[in-house]
């Protein structure tokens, strides 16, 4: 028995350290209970229109982009994690401007942010960056070696990797944005409405040790 024990310990220390934990659900309950609407800007308040609604029978968060330019933010502050989700945007005939994304280690009311962007004209790793005392905009546009995002109307699959002081940005299974130097090491995760109607689901966490 101490045999079998000691080898099961061994082969857990051994196990890659995004594996340590399940994943969780982030889809919110109907009443979004775990999240809070965030203005951008946040001095502007929150337009009272909730353009946020989660179809249970899908299993899919769906915003209609027309309350106001704000984050649906997950209320539990985090560090390290990896965080996967699916995303698209409802086709509206002549639209070519689509425009939303998915926030991390954002500041509680996201005067800081970190962005992955969805887009048409492709996603990427851009926001502000608190490092050497101050804050810095960036944008990973031009690292983008080619636009891996589908047309409006199909699925996009994110995974975002946050540790230590590092962000990537996988799109579709391939990591298209790659930033060092995070001067924020905790922070939020947020969902943009930005005028568009986009449907998320599988939203799936999973906490680095």
């Amino acid at each position: 028995m101490k045999i079998f024990i000691t080898v099961a310990l061994i082969l857990a220390s051994c196990l890659p350290a995004a594996f340590a934990a399940d994943p969780i659900d982030l889809l919110p309950p109907e009443n979004l209970q775990g999240w809070t609407r965030i203005p951008i800007p946040a001095i502007s308040g929150v337009n009272p229109k909730v353009q946020w609604r989660v179809d249970a029978a899908s299993k899919t968060l769906i915003c209609a982009g027309d309350g106001g330019h704000e984050w649906l933010r997950y209320d539990k502050e985090l560090s390290d994690f990896v965080l996967e989700a699916d995303w698209r945007f409802a086709p509206k005939d002549g639209e070519t401007r689509y425009n939303s994304g998915i926030g991390i280690r954002l500041s509680k009311m996201g005067e800081i942010w970190y962005q992955a962007q969805t887009g048409l004209a492709g996603a990427y790793l851009f926001g502000q960056n608190f490092a050497d005392g101050g804050l810095k905009s960036f944008n990973l546009k031009a690292q983008m070696k080619e636009n891996r995002v589908k047309p409006a109307g199909e699925w996009n699959h994110f995974e975002i990797r946050c540790e230590g002081d590092r962000i990537t940005l996988s799109v579709n299974g391939e990591v298209v944005s790659d930033l060092t130097g995070v001067g924020m090491r905790r922070g939020y995760i947020g969902l943009e409405a930005e005028g568009y109607e986009i449907a998320f689901r599988n939203l799936k966490l999973r906490v680095l040790p």
